[in-house]
Order: C-alpha cells, then structure tokens, then sequence
C-alpha cells in the first residue's frame, strides 16, 4: 500500500541540561519530500500526533544540499545530513530523529561542534598566506597529487565520522578523524607543507594519532567518501619519520 502519511518520532530536549523528551508527528504525504521539509511543515503548525501543540522543533541547517554538514543528526540512528535523506528512501515507519550523541546539546536536534572545530585549530588545517602583496601564480601541483588533495578538500565538517569513532567521546582526549584527515590535506600542500612539522607535533601527543583505534567506522559513514584510513596510514609513517629525526637530533 503507498504511503499517505509521515510519521516522525523526534527526541527533543529544551535546554543544554534539562532532561530529554520524545514527540511524535504526524503530517500527509507528498512527494519528494526530505528529512528538512518535514521539519519545516511541523515548524508551520507544531502540534503533535495527539493534537497537543508544542514549540516548533530547532535543528541547524545552511546550504540544504550537502555542503555544509550543519543539518546533521541521527535518522533511524545513522548519522547523515537531513537535507538529502528524502523520505521515500526510508522505510515505511515512524522516522525516527535523534541529535548526534558526541556533542554537547543546545536544543533539540542542534548540538555544538565546537570541539570538533578546536582540533582543527590544534592542527592549524589551513595554509598561512600574506594578503598584502600579489603573490603571484601559486605552485603546480600534479595531477595525482590533486586528485588526492581534491580527496581529503570534501570534509566538510558535519561530524559523522566523529560520532561513530568509539576513540572519541567524553571520557578521552582523541582528536577524532575529521582533523587527522585535515593534517593529511594541508601537509601535502607545496606551501602548507611548510607548517607540516608543526601540524605533526600536535598529533604526537595525548588524544593524537596513536590513540586511532583503527575501527574503521569512519570510512563506513563518511558522506563524501573520503579515504580516511589512507590519512591514518599516511600521518603514521609522517610521524614516525618525524620521532625519527628528533631521536638524531634533527
């Protein structure tokens, strides 16, 4: 039988400490419909399933085409971006709708990334440049070597491959893969390679590289795929080079 309604199950919570609650939705059918839209049609009229009317649920979002990664939250309990989870890809079940678990909650289904954005701090995943003066044509960069920059370029930064990394939650230091895989990116770089040394000495430490238990789930839920395993395998050998070289004064 075609599907008439929608059902959503969205678990809520009013302030960073107050206790979570669930609501459930109701609303018709149309087609084409994605995880986004049906939280706009609630926002429309917040009442729920019982009739009972409610505050419009908060969630983050920006580009609504996978770009961003700020509308990502746990739908049937995998971490994706809402904006491209259209309902006629889900099963014929109440939609099930959770904020990511490894981020502290704001409210509702936004959460705050910020240690997420810290860790690319710590490792300085960006190329230093002077904007003062014309500098002229960049360096030429390979094509194999652009395909692999062009690679680690699509994080965006949405969190999944935070979310499902058993080495990262509140009780440990780890980093997380997101900002390993960014210290993979900007060491390559013919002009970020100038800082590589400095990016590689903030992952030897605690809640650095070696603290990667190798899980592997990172890879299995990344939305754009990006071959984070070959970072790991990549960094390790940059920083055992680096250990090396300081072990004989270098």
């Amino acid at each position: 039988m075609a599907r008439t309604t929608i059902e959503l199950r969205i678990k809520r919570q009013d302030t960073p400490t107050a206790a979570p609650y669930w609501e459930e939705f109701s609303m018709p059918w149309r087609a084409n419909m994605n995880v986004i839209s049906c939280l706009m049609e609630i926002r429309k009229r917040p009442v729920t399933r019982a009739g009972q009317k409610t505050t419009p649920i908060a969630w983050d979002a920006s580009c609504l085409e996978e770009v961003c990664g700020s509308c990502t939250m746990l739908v049937n309990g995998k971490p994706c971006q809402s904006c491209t989870q259209l309902v006629d890809k889900l099963p014929d079940a109440p939609i099930v709708l959770e904020p990511l678990t490894k981020f502290p909650i704001v409210r509702d289904l936004q959460v705050d990334r910020t240690r997420m954005f810290e860790g690319l701090k710590q490792v300085k995943a960006w190329i230093a440049i002077d904007g003062t003066h014309d500098l002229g044509p960049g360096p030429r960069v390979s094509e194999s070597e652009r395909e692999i920059a062009y690679a680690f370029s699509r994080c965006m930064t949405c969190g999944c491959c935070m979310e499902v990394c058993p080495q990262f939650n509140d009780r440990s230091d780890f980093i997380g893969p997101a900002p390993l895989a960014q210290v993979r990116l900007f060491n390559a770089h013919p002009t970020g390679h100038m800082n590589a040394r400095e990016r590689l000495e903030s992952i030897m430490g605690r809640g650095g590289l070696s603290e990667c238990g190798n899980a592997q789930n990172c890879v299995e839920v990344c939305p754009k795929e990006i071959p984070l395993t070959e970072a790991f395998g990549e960094l390790g050998r940059q920083t055992t080079g680096l250990w090396l070289k300081k072990l004989f004064g270098g």
